[in-house]
């Protein structure tokens, strides 16, 4: 009997074929601005950045690509970043096809809803609210890019921007003025620094979350413990990370006025989960701030977004568990509510396979490129398992064993370690017998 895929080998598998298409269309010489080929490992990259939301490049966007290359480009940003199943459950409503038991299944999985029911009211949400945002994001960044680049290359500007914003993927087509800069030339432009991190802030607190505010306005306390955790922790990192961000790099914003120090400082908070803009040169960050963005890289976004990393509940998770611990206390009290035992697995395994994969591939990429300083590879790594994009400017100089370590990376990150380890071990059988339990020593 033909043995089905898992719901999980279908999300990776799905994944694998959409940047397998992406990277067919970018090999084509219409994609390219020179007319020729741009090579397999180059439309690989790309199309694997693409699909997972990172943003690491290894040549520049706006100078490499066509307009042909840069609609591809986005078009896998938008399905990478709401999730192909999303997409696909959409072109099966407009088609009037029934959403069976299966699909509904697929739906729970791709965005970590919390029960079945409901999933198909919940897409048809996600993708109202994302064209929503995506809308008014790009009209708002017309009217900085119109002035500047025209009325056709402005909306384009303004779409590609929202789009790869909300999606948290960290492209950008700023090529124009000066390769790899990112948005370096708007440090001090409030209009662009505000909408950017809204989007950002909108599409990495997740789809759960949107639908518990959608419902219960500004009821918090109606809100499930799942959105009061993102919520709260959310605010917690920006308003923290800012503060550590302006202390840790004072060196870099002591030139700029207050309004820009206080722009550059929020920004980067906020963008290292998990979008991968930047205003101010990261190859020039000092190695307390190196370390600061990767513990935000790490943490990331909030389930069921557009965001990666660990995110936010994992991280909170494990915190509480440590403190509950340290205190003698018996099990995980927040908000009012007890979590369950299996809340704390789950977290401890994704904590420990994420951490374990960043470590190893670094010490890989270190041994590999033994000339690039280990910071720079630090924040190459955790950039592409936490589909972040933030980079030292490495990226396009490394080996191609590197670069495959990087792509590999940031497929695990898009689907989920966890999900990419359970889609070669999900299929378990229960053991009939357990073997004797024995006490070991910890600490």
């Amino acid at each position: 009997m033909k043995q089905r895929l898992s719901r999980v080998q279908t999300i990776a598998l799905g994944f694998l074929l959409i940047i397998a298409v992406g990277t067919m269309l970018l090999m084509l010489p219409i994609a390219s601005k020179s007319g020729a080929c741009s090579g397999f490992l180059n439309a690989f990259f790309t199309a694997t950045s693409s699909t997972c939301v990172t943003g690491l490049v290894v040549v520049d966007t706006y100078a490499n690509w066509s307009l042909f290359g840069q609609a591809v480009i986005l078009v896998l940003i938008q399905i990478g970043g709401l999730g192909f199943i999303t997409i696909g459950v959409c072109f099966s409503i407009f088609l009037k096809r029934r959403i069976g038991l299966k699909e509904r299944n697929l739906i729970q999985e791709s965005m970590n809803t919390l029960q079945i029911g409901g999933t198909v009211r919940l897409v048809l949400k996600i993708v109202r609210y994302a064209l929503i945002f995506e809308g008014v994001g790009a009209v708002l960044l017309m009217i900085r890019f119109i002035p500047q680049y025209g009325v056709v290359e402005g909306i384009w500007y303004g779409i590609f921007h929202s789009i790869s914003a909300f999606c948290n993927a960290g492209f950008d087509l700023m090529g124009k003025n000066e390769p790899y800069s990112s948005l370096t030339l708007y440090y001090d432009d409030v209009l662009v620094n505000v909408v950017i991190m809204a989007l950002i802030m909108i599409g990495g607190i997740g789809f759960i979350v949107w639908d518990d505010i959608s419902n219960h306005k500004w009821n918090i306390k109606k809100y499930m413990l799942h959105t009061k955790i993102v919520l709260a922790m959310s605010l917690f990192l920006i308003i923290a990370g800012s503060i550590c961000f302006y202390f840790f790099e004072y060196q870099n914003l002591c030139g700029l006025d207050a309004k820009s120090q206080f722009l550059a400082s929020v920004f980067g908070a906020v963008t290292p989960r998990t979008a991968g803009f930047n205003t101010i040169d990261t190859g020039a960050y000092s190695e307390a701030g190196r370390m600061l963005t990767v513990v935000l890289m790490f943490i990331g976004g909030s389930p069921g977004s557009t965001a990666g990393g660990i995110k936010t509940t994992t991280m909170v998770v494990i915190l509480l568990y440590a403190w509950s611990t340290l205190r003698n206390q018996s099990g995980l009290n927040i908000f009012g509510r007890r979590m369950d035992e299996d809340c704390i697995k789950k977290a401890a395994t994704v904590f420990s396979i994420n951490l374990l994969l960043a470590v190893g591939c670094t010490l890989a990429m270190s041994g590999i490129e033994k000339a690039i300083p280990l910071s720079d590879i630090l924040m190459e790594v955790f950039s592409a398992i936490g589909t972040v994009g933030i980079s030292t400017g490495i990226t396009r100089d490394v080996t191609v064993a590197s670069k495959y370590i990087l792509i590999f990376l940031m497929y695990c990150g898009r689907i989920g370690s966890m999900s990419f380890a359970l889609s070669f071990t999900e299929k378990r059988q229960n053991a009939s017998v357990k073997l004797p339990i024995e006490r070991i020593t910890i600490g």
